[in-house]
């Protein structure tokens, strides 16, 4: 395509972010030509960021937990799994659990995001067990946990429905699902990375019945492995039209590939100019969906506030004892200060205001940071920082 034509194709996609119109998938496939301004993009995607939710950059007091790395599946891009009798596999006890419980209270932490592998000697029980543990013993914590596959699996386990699993789940104390497992959608792709487990209709419909019982949830991508343009607008839209018949989607978060120790470790990672372009093609993309996170574990500290200017309008947290990602060869800090991320907010012009997993805001005891209570929507905060 000729300069004149593609700067004429860009105009068109820009008018129609202008009248809040929606983008088609030729639309996000033209953005991602390395020949269109990554800083026109970029603008037109901070434009939607900003009539979303203002100059306000979101974070949240969180840990991570992966109660076992033993997992059935082998998924080419996964360098956390372990086999049952690997040395470095593991399943943690209640004492362990409850450890990790005691030092997400101590340290403040709003959240608790629980996600591992498949531990085929493990029943259903073990998984429902844990949740109910923590929430017995930390009922402030917000327990988010278990992918779309590992609800698959617990499906498959218990030989009930998706609907009881996800309401025995919530009966124990589940509060929200990660958006893990997505990967991407496109049989094409997601057969070359993970045939075996939980295919697209099943992440979907598990997402969709979690919303249907008023289970908030996030949704993910996995991009810059085997996948093209094609591939990443496919799976958005996906995700769009799902977004447009329950509404349960609170945030999209773009997942950087890391290749170091899985079995695509040949793959070179996404640039930093790769993952700001996704950043602001998923804000452009998504229009139904409220929030945009650039998760800094896997992007980079320093891509990740650059994206705060490129659709995304979060940061994710502290992230304590995140192991999945850095297992596969990130090279992100294991955890940040709560200063440290306000300071990355505000060094990147934003207003940062802490909220919990379901965006609301957070307020601290200002003598006791350990102690907190969460007030309205975020949505209301942005609205007053337009």
């Amino acid at each position: 395509m000729i300069t004149k034509e593609r700067e004429a194709r860009f105009r068109e996609i820009r008018d129609k972010v202008e009248a809040e119109q929606r983008l088609s998938l030729d639309d996000g496939i033209f953005l991602y030509d390395p020949e269109v301004s990554l800083g026109a993009v970029g603008e037109l995607a901070n434009l939607v960021r900003e009539r979303k939710n203002g100059n306000v950059g979101y974070f949240n007091i969180n840990t991570h937990l992966n109660p076992t790395n033993v997992c059935v599946y082998r998924c080419r891009f996964c360098a956390f799994r372990s086999d049952l009798r690997d040395p470095k596999g593991y399943a943690m006890n209640d004492e362990q659990i409850l450890q990790r419980g005691q030092e997400a209270t101590e340290n403040g932490c709003t959240e608790m995001h629980i996600v591992g592998g498949l531990h085929h000697q493990k029943p259903y029980e073990w998984y429902r067990h844990l949740i109910e543990l923590l929430h017995t013993h930390y009922p402030q914590i917000h327990l988010k946990g278990w992918t779309a596959v590992e609800i698959n699996w617990f499906e498959f386990q218990t030989k009930k429905s998706v609907r009881w699993v996800l309401e025995d789940l919530r009966e124990a104390g589940l509060g929200s699902m990660p958006g893990g497992g997505a990967e991407i959608f496109h049989p094409e792709v997601r057969d070359q990375l993970c045939e075996h487990k939980a295919n697209t209709h099943a992440w979907l419909d598990i997402h969709r019945t979690a919303h249907q019982i008023g289970l908030r949830t996030n949704c993910t991508m996995l991009y810059g492995h085997v996948e093209k343009a094609y591939h990443r607008i496919d799976h958005l839209i996906r995700l769009r039209d799902l977004q447009d018949e329950t509404g349960g989607f609170q945030v999209f978060i773009p997942l950087a590939f890391h290749p170091e120790n899985t079995k695509l470790s040949e793959i070179k990672k996404p640039s930093g100019i790769m993952d700001l372009r996704t950043m602001a093609i998923s804000r452009l993309m998504l229009d139904n969906v409220q929030h945009i996170k650039a998760y800094w574990i896997m992007l980079g500290v320093e891509t990740a506030q650059t994206a705060l200017a490129y659709g995304a309008d979060d940061i994710d947290g502290t992230v304590r004892h995140e192991l999945i990602y850095h297992d596969a060869g990130a090279t992100t800090p294991q955890c940040l200060s709560v200063d440290d991320i306000r300071n990355l907010i505000s060094e990147a012009g934003r207003e940062p205001v802490e909220r919990d997993t379901i965006y609301r805001q957070v307020h601290r005891d200002p003598n006791d940071y350990t102690k907190w209570t969460t007030g309205e929507s975020v949505e209301q905060i942005a609205i007053t920082t337009s």
